[in-house]
């Protein structure tokens, strides 16, 4: 099939980029993106580039969701925390990797959307429709939480629904272009490394813009 080249020249794209984790290039190999776009535009699915969903949404570029992924270095049978579910891509990497995947958007009709996807491919997940910067106590504390928009700061409440050891993966800067920053959390307190500029969409919520 046309997608499943398109998926292999993705992957071989995400290699030359140094993606090196096996484990996201497996899943992002696996999932297939182009149910993830609106009808349409199911020929750029793969292509190095973000696409609009609605509601001034996109589903970010393939690079984007791969170095997100490879950098929490996820395990089977983690829970993971996803703050802006969009169109269920980013989460059916994670599901796809083995993860326990708890998710949430701020838009009702995206999180239907995402919910109708990622049970037709028959996903695990648990998802519900409200403001991510607030996290999801219910579930708390999780092993990684992963933020798939830019804040104008880190919510507190994120990093305090992390367990010990755990990773929050966040864009942080201005509205139009923020640093993919990775914190860590250790009985000592927080480690922050900054990775990469990168654009997304504005997060919103009570700790966003």
């Amino acid at each position: 099939m046309i997608e499943t080249a398109r998926r292999k020249a993705m992957i071989e794209r995400l290699r030359a980029a140094g993606i090196t984790s096996n484990a996201v290039l497996a899943a992002m190999e696996t999932v297939p993106r182009h149910h993830f776009v609106p009808p349409g535009l199911e020929f750029q699915a793969y292509d190095e580039k973000a696409l609009p969903i609605g509601f001034e949404q996109t589903i970010s570029h393939p690079y984007t969701v791969a170095v997100m992924s490879q950098a929490l270095d996820v395990q089977k049978g983690q829970r993971i925390l996803e703050i802006g579910t969009g169109s269920g891509y980013q989460a059916a990497v994670l599901c796809e990797m083995g993860a326990q995947v708890f998710t949430v958007e701020k838009v009702p009709a995206l999180a239907k959307f995402a919910a109708d996807k990622l049970s037709a491919f028959k996903y695990h997940y648990v998802t519900r429709t409200g403001d991510g910067t607030m996290g999801w106590q219910h579930y708390a504390p999780f092993d990684s939480i992963i933020v798939t928009a830019g804040a104008p700061v880190v919510p507190e409440a994120l990093l305090q629904q992390l367990k010990e050891h755990g990773k929050l993966i966040i864009p942080v800067g201005k509205r139009e272009e923020q640093v993919l920053t990775l914190y860590l959390k250790e009985k000592e307190g927080i480690k922050k490394m900054e990775l990469e500029n990168l654009k997304f969409v504005p997060l919103q919520g009570r700790e966003g813009w």
